[in-house]
Formats: C-alpha cells, sequence, structure tokens
C-alpha cells in the first residue's frame, strides 16, 4: 500500500510522561512523527494533541488502538486530508533593510496573503496561516532576502463532522457505564 500524510487526534488528560509514551509507540512501529501540536479543547479537562505521520491507513489504526491502551488516553482518530479542515502557522524574521530597500518584497508579503507582526529597527517578523504548500512557497520565496529565522507550528484540526466524535464517544461510554451498573456489574 502507497504511504500518505494522515492526521492521527489523540483526546487525552494532560499527564506527565504521556508523551513520551506515545513516542515510543510512533517509534515501536518505525512511524515517523512529521508535526506534533496539543493544547486544550473544547472538553473540559481534556487536551487534543494533533500529530502527522507519513504511512498507510492500516497501520496507523493499529498505531491508535496501541496509543488508546495508555491509561490517560480517552480516544484516537486517523483521518485523511478530507476528512479534516487544518492550518499551519509560519514565521518569517527578516532584516528590516531589506524590508524598505526592496521593493519587491512588499509585493510577495501581500501576494501570499501573509501579513507583518513586528517590525524593530533591525528586523520584520511575517506571519502566514495556512496549509503546508502556501508556507513553504512563501518561505522559498523569502530565502532570497536572507531569512534570519524561520518556524511552523504543527497542524491545528477540526473534523468536518457537525459534532465532535470523542464527544459522541465520551457519551456512550457512560451509557455504558450506566448500563453496567443497573445491571448490577463492575465496569472493570
Amino acid at each position: 500500500m502507497e504511504q500518505q500524510l494522515f492526521t492521527i487526534s489523540i483526546f487525552s488528560e494532560n499527564t506527565v510522561g504521556l508523551l513520551s509514551q506515545v513516542s515510543v509507540i510512533f517509534t515501536r512501529r518505525n512511524i515517523n512523527i512529521e508535526s506534533i501540536s496539543a493544547s486544550a479543547c473544547s472538553i473540559p479537562g481534556l487536551h487534543k494533541w494533533t500529530i502527522t505521520a507519513w504511512s498507510t491507513r492500516e497501520a496507523l489504526e493499529k498505531l491508535a488502538r496501541q496509543i488508546e491502551k495508555c491509561i490517560d488516553v480517552v480516544k484516537v482518530f486517523v483521518y485523511d486530508d478530507d476528512e479534516i479542515v487544518y492550518q499551519e502557522v509560519a514565521l518569517y524574521k527578516v532584516a528590516t533593510k531589506l524590508l524598505l530597500d526592496e521593493p519587491h518584497l512588499e509585493k510577495v508579503i501581500r501576494t501570499h496573503g501573509a501579513r507583518i507582526l513586528d517590525v524593530t529597527h533591525d528586523y520584520t517578523v511575517i506571519e502566514k496561516t495556512g496549509h503546508y504548500r502556501e508556507t513553504e512557497a512563501l518561505f522559498n520565496e523569502l530565502k532570497r532576502y536572507d531569512i534570519k529565522q524561520f518556524v511552523r507550528s504543527g497542524r491545528v484540526t477540526v473534523t468536518k463532522s457537525p459534532q465532535e466524535f470523542v464527544t459522541a464517544y465520551i457519551a456512550s461510554q457512560a451509557e455504558r457505564r450506566k448500563r453496567l451498573v443497573s445491571n448490577g456489574k463492575s465496569d472493570n
């Protein structure tokens, strides 16, 4: 099977050491993490990690099931690009003198839909939000203007589904526990 770039969404508690546990699972399966971002999400007490990796869906579904065995992980989902809306943020730092001396630099910034975040005597910071190919295209054009620093975030994503899949999963688990308790059975 041909490899493609997938996005893995991990919903977990914010626990020390969990990143290390997840990283080991990727390493054992010989799957490299291309990008990673994490933050609190819409569900109180949970964090969402967004990881991109090149692999097959089958391999990543197996990886997801392994990650779900970590005690602080609630649920893991694997998506291809058609199932999500995503963006990245890139920051570029160039010499302010170039911005003033090179008339084409301003046009490059405008053409790419970027914006200037900070200007000092020594440097100017430019921001571009978009997909990888868009932030990379601006990077390639700015190379000739002597980029001093460059950084790109990992993806931030939401699904194209009308609801967050983890919300439905949490509700189904709560209903399952409720049925077990009413039947006099333990959740263990």
